[in-house]
């Protein structure tokens, strides 16, 4: 049985591992249409440690204040080799199951995918298809890192490129339209982390204005930050703001156990060593315009 949707919460699948530690209100997954709910959001989670970026998302959402309800989708038939499928069986619906309704929001993650081109992805095509689905049945959707990208290329032919190194890091991101609604209230120079080997590049986005896609913030060190249309249907953010304070030196320590090539993560550590939680309310700012400030 669902109870009527408490103000000022975020609810999730019942028993989500991030759920519990939040203190969160929960659903039955296959009850989700019984929340009683004007926002609902969708997570196409395609990161490789997905509970970890469920609680990243979540603590985010949680931190804005407004009420809404998480709904994790997966792309039917994909096996995830690093998310035990009793994980995905328990926590994530099939697209397919929720094709025919309409959403407040979608939110497509990054995922490790950006060395190789978009066409040999083994789940291109279905992506190709919820992305065109959202521009029908979700009021804005949020594309992050590579998945920015990827709607980039899809919906513009924006390419990407290889970087000699990567872009690793907290950077500064100017703001280029502070009367958008995504930027209302953050500072003009606000900061994003960023994680990834590929970028897009501001020559090729800026004549996509054309095509109704409106540049919103850049970083002298980062380059292009972030992008939306007029009506903030689609909205591409090549960083994770929605990172905690330690995504990134996890990602360091990881990548140095691994014998990778590797750098510090620019301007993210204090002179002692410390970490800078330095984007936190940034995000939230973002992600609060994000879900409450667009009309419904």
């Amino acid at each position: 049985m669902i109870t009527r949707m408490e103000t000022n919460s975020v609810w999730v699948p019942k028993d989500l591992p991030c759920a519990k530690a939040l203190g969160l209100p929960s659903f039955e997954l296959a009850e989700w249409q019984e929340c009683n709910c004007q926002r609902r959001v969708l997570l196409l989670n395609l990161m490789p440690e997905k509970a970890k970026t469920e609680a990243d998302i979540v603590r985010t959402l949680v931190a804005t204040g407004e009420n809404c309800q998480l709904i994790p989708i997966k792309i039917k038939g994909q096996v995830y080799k690093t998310t035990p499928k009793e994980h995905m069986d328990s926590f994530y619906i099939d697209f397919e199951d929720i094709e025919c309704g309409y959403f407040e929001r979608l939110i497509i993650t990054g995922a490790p995918l950006e060395q190789i081109p978009f066409e040999e992805v083994r789940y291109w095509h279905q992506l190709q298809n919820i992305m065109h689905w959202a521009d029908e049945h979700v009021r804005s959707t949020l594309y992050i890192c590579w998945g920015a990208q990827a709607g980039l290329y899809e919906h513009y032919g924006v390419k990407k490129y290889p970087l000699p190194e990567k872009m690793f890091g907290v950077f500064s991101q100017k703001v280029l339209n502070a009367d958008n609604p995504l930027m209302h209230e953050l500072t003009p120079a606000f900061l994003m982390p960023n994680s990834r080997h590929t970028e897009v590049r501001l020559v090729d986005v800026l004549p996509m204005a054309g095509k109704g896609l409106i540049t919103l913030a850049v970083s002298e060190e980062s380059g292009v930050g972030i992008m939306a249309t007029a009506d903030c249907k689609r909205v591409f953010v090549v960083g994770h703001l929605e990172y905690n304070a330690h995504t990134l030196d996890d990602e360091y320590r990881r990548d140095l156990s691994k014998q990778l090539p590797i750098k510090r993560p620019l301007h993210y550590y204090d002179e002692d060593g410390e970490i800078c939680y330095s984007w936190q309310n940034d995000a939230v700012t973002f992600y609060r315009n994000w879900v409450a400030s667009l009309s419904m």
